[in-house]
This record gives structure tokens, C-alpha cells and sequence, in this order.
């Protein structure tokens, strides 16, 4: 498991029940999580004094109930980037924390390419591959279908003193997106993609991963550059194990570009309990 052990602003302070008690910053919040399955093993103290517990509904969906009053947003820091975090209604904060194990990671093959890269940021959320790859000096074009998510990570990029950083923010449907760079004939060094399980364009355009991620991921070669640096695919769709993720990348990227293929679980360190938390799968790929 690629675990994000390196965080101090953001902590899984204990598990169970189904929820998740963790310190965001200054804060601590309860939410849900289908992965934890196992019971509290003592449900005190912080767990019942939690800034904000997201109550899940019995029809689906659910709310928050605020326990003090909260800043409508705050900030916390990952090294030398920084975020805006604020509980929304589908019980998200506008970040996923496991995802520094990527950031840190995609830093490092910026920093030590020794050439300029281009980076192409798909289903981009709010942006903390972006700020992460932009700080590292790369230049990113961060594209995602929802203006909202689009203007946080602009604000996240200012945050981290990146406001002048060459990033290009794209507010479209991804797929056309990057067919009109096909055309363009415009061509990235890396790409990073977090394609969601199910999904509806504009034009009714239906998209279910297990039907269109590999012709999506065979199409996003062909706006690759001769020698790219890496491509990284994240999931969090329940049942798509990394052994799929290998073989999709062995099918497009290995095949065209030769390389190196590593895939695996993505979790947090569970403070209480010494266990850590399984959140979803990545699967990199990267040049020799």
C-alpha cells in the first residue's frame, strides 16, 4: 500500500462504525466511509465532541451537523502547498489527503526530469495535483467540467504563491477536450487522470468506466509526447482492482513507450489503531 504518512496539517485520528474521526488543521471532522466495516473501539472524548459530523440518510445523501461553529472555509498546508478546505453537502472538504502519496511522488520525477514538462491534468477536482506539479515547475493545463471546482483550484494555486506559475485552467468535458488537442496536435510530457465510475456530458453523453476508461487511456496516448515522464490513473471505484489498472497500462503505455508499471492500494495511517485506511487504487506508469 502507497500510505501518505507525511502529513501534518490533516490526520485519521480513529475508525469505526462506518465513519472516520480526523483532524483537518485546526478542526475535526466526522464523516462516513464504506471501506471501515469494523466497530469503534471506543466511542468518547473526540468522537463526540467532533467540529462537524456528517449524518449519512437512510434515502441516501445526508447533512452536517455542526457541533461549534465553523469558518465557512479554512486552510491547511502540505509542506510548502496549501489548500482550502470546506465541508460541502455530499459530505467531501474539497481534498482527498491520501492523494499526497502522488504529489510527492510526481515532484520528484518533475524535479529530477531536468527538462522542461508539460502536464495535463484530467478530472482535475480542486486541484492539488495541479499545485503540487506547478510548484515542482512544471507547466499544467488543470481541466474539469465543473466551474466551481475549476475557480477552488485557482484559489489553492494562489494559496501556494502559484498565481503567476504557468497553469492553464480549462472549464469543458474532458473527452472533448482532449480530442481538440489531437487535432491541435499539442502534446503533454505527463498526464494524470482520476476518472470518475459513472458520468453524464452535456450533450447526454453517458461515460462508465469499465466500458471507457481503456479506449480513453489508449486515445490520451496519442497526445503524448516522444518522451513522456509518466502517466498516473486514480480510482475510487469499488471493484476495479490494480491488477486492472497493470494491465491497461501494459496495453497502452508499455506497449507504445516501453517503461516501468507500478500499481497498488492508496491509504492514511490510522492514528488509534497503528492500521491504515484503504482509499482507493493508483496505477503509474513512468520512463526508465
Amino acid at each position: 500500500m502507497y500510505v501518505a504518512d507525511k502529513w501534518t496539517d490533516y490526520e485519521v485520528i480513529d475508525t469505526g462504525a462506518g465513519d472516520k474521526l480526523e483532524r483537518w488543521g485546526a478542526y475535526t471532522l466526522r464523516r462516513p466511509d464504506p471501506q471501515i466495516i469494523w466497530p469503534i473501539a471506543n466511542e468518547t472524548g473526540l468522537w463526540k465532541n467532533a467540529d462537524g459530523h456528517y449524518h449519512r440518510s437512510s434515502s441516501g445523501g445526508g447533512q452536517w451537523q455542526f457541533k461549534t461553529s465553523l469558518p465557512e472555509r479554512w486552510t491547511i498546508a502540505y509542506g510548502d502547498l496549501k489548500f482550502h478546505i470546506k465541508p460541502t453537502n455530499f459530505k467531501h472538504t474539497g481534498l482527498f489527503p491520501e492523494q499526497a502519496v502522488n504529489w510527492s511522488w510526481m515532484m520528484d520525477k518533475i524535479k529530477s526530469a531536468n527538462r522542461p514538462i508539460r502536464v495535463l491534468n484530467l478530472f482535475a477536482y480542486s486541484g492539488g495535483a495541479t499545485v503540487a506539479a506547478a510548484s515542482a515547475g512544471a507547466e499544467v493545463v488543470h481541466v474539469d467540467a465543473a466551474k466551481g471546482m475549476v475557480q477552488w483550484a485557482k484559489e489553492n494555486a494562489q494559496l501556494s504563491g502559484l498565481e503567476n506559475a504557468p497553469i492553464r485552467y480549462i472549464t469543458d468535458d474532458v473527452f472533448k477536450f482532449v480530442q481538440r488537442e489531437q487535432r491541435r496536435g499539442r502534446q503533454y510530457d505527463a498526464i494524470i487522470m482520476d476518472p470518475p465510475s459513472y458520468g453524464r456530458g452535456t450533450n447526454g453523453e453517458t461515460w462508465k468506466l469499465e466500458d471507457n476508461l481503456y479506449p480513453f487511456l489508449e486515445f490520451c496516448t496519442t497526445i503524448l509526447s516522444d518522451n513522456p515522464l509518466f502517466l498516473l490513473i486514480n480510482s475510487y471505484t469499488t471493484g476495479l482492482s490494480q491488477s486492472v489498472l497493470h494491465n491497461l497500462l501494459h496495453m497502452t503505455m508499455h506497449k507504445k513507450y516501453g517503461g516501468q508499471i507500478n500499481c497498488g492500494e492508496i491509504g492514511l495511517p490510522i492514528t488509534a489503531s497503528g492500521l491504515h485506511l484503504p482509499c482507493g487504487i493508483l496505477g503509474r506508469w513512468e520512463s526508465n
